[in-house]
């Protein structure tokens, strides 16, 4: 088939990959501009675009798709350059675009999104990370053929994963990212046999966008809840608490049992080499600091920073 692409990150580039290996023509490939990134900020491009120019892909890079307002003439150019390149479908992921109605309307077969979650659970932009943060089991691809709803077009084909009880959101993530380019090469070669099933009205939740204020940690929560954060929210934007003083970033924990109660966020006192602090929610529930990063260093485990600093939980 002619496909259009549009998509940004590692998981929209695996996708690329898959769709290219299955010997479909890409006519064009959309994706958002170079962003800074790294410790110097440089101008960076999107994996998907630095695999599009290794396949030697004609890219287009718009800073919107709406024909009015600010960027229209980016829009004006991008929509030349689908017409032109004629394609029979678009396929879509993680591109952080709004497709507008005259885009969904171009290809012939329309536009197909792969989705990281079993819709309708989980509709909008961040459906890795609060599926971990909200303590659920399973977890899936959905392709889903795209209408001008958030997430709220027909299903074509769906898939479960189950989440782990150390999934991250970057384990997680390859996984899925696997999975969907499996299951859009699938779509792609079954298009015309595909029966679309409207998305059920119950079970509707949104994964609403991960924000970086959202990264402090509120020791009022119960444990299993921060631990559960801790894995959503890594690798971006991590949990940040202050220890003895010291801010850090805390990347991995366990729920144990306190041996007493203690105001939300109190350092306990325990054996030597380990971190354990108070939380809301069930009673002497606590969680053990396992992983922890002082800013501008690198991760390393709680007990080598407690040894490291000298720092005593009590």
């Amino acid at each position: 088939m002619r496909i259009a692409f549009a998509g940004t990150p590692e998981f929209a580039r695996v996708a690329l990959q898959a769709v290219a290996d299955a010997g479909h023509e890409i006519v064009l490939v959309l994706t958002q501009p170079e962003r800074p990134a790294g410790r110097g900020l440089k101008l960076q491009a999107s994996p998907v675009k630095q695999l599009a120019t290794r396949l030697h892909l004609p890219v287009v890079q718009p800073r919107s798709l709406h024909l009015d307002g600010k960027y229209a003439e980016d829009a004006r150019a991008a929509k030349a350059a689908l017409r032109a390149a004629a394609p029979q479908v678009m396929v879509v992921a993680a591109y952080g675009l709004i497709l507008p109605p005259w885009v969904l309307a171009l290809p012939a077969e329309g536009c197909l999104n792969i989705h990281g979650s079993l819709l309708p659970r989980w509709r909008g932009a961040a459906p890795i990370q609060r599926a971990i943060e909200a303590g659920d089991g399973t977890t899936g691809i959905t392709i889903m053929r795209m209408d001008a709803g958030l997430d709220t077009g027909p299903m074509l084909l769906g898939e479960p994963l189950s989440i782990g009880s150390e999934d991250t959101a970057a384990t997680l993530h390859d996984r899925l990212a696997a999975l969907g380019a499996r299951l859009i090469v699938s779509a792609l070669a079954r298009l015309p046999e595909l029966h679309e099933r409207t998305q059920p009205a119950d079970g509707v939740t949104y994964a609403r966008k991960i924000e970086k204020s959202e990264a402090a940690i509120d020791w009022r929560q119960p444990a299993a809840a921060i631990e559960r954060r801790l894995r959503a929210f890594d690798p971006f934007p991590g949990c940040t608490a202050e220890i003895g003083g010291q801010p850090l970033k805390i990347w991995r924990g366990r729920v144990v049992e306190a041996a007493n109660a203690a105001p939300p966020g109190t350092v306990l006192a325990g054996p030597p080499g380990r971190l354990v602090v108070a939380c809301g929610g069930p009673a002497l529930q606590a969680l053990e600091i396992l992983e922890v990063q002082v800013p501008g260093s690198r991760r390393v485990p709680a007990r080598e920073w407690l040894v490291r600093t000298g720092a005593t939980p009590s």
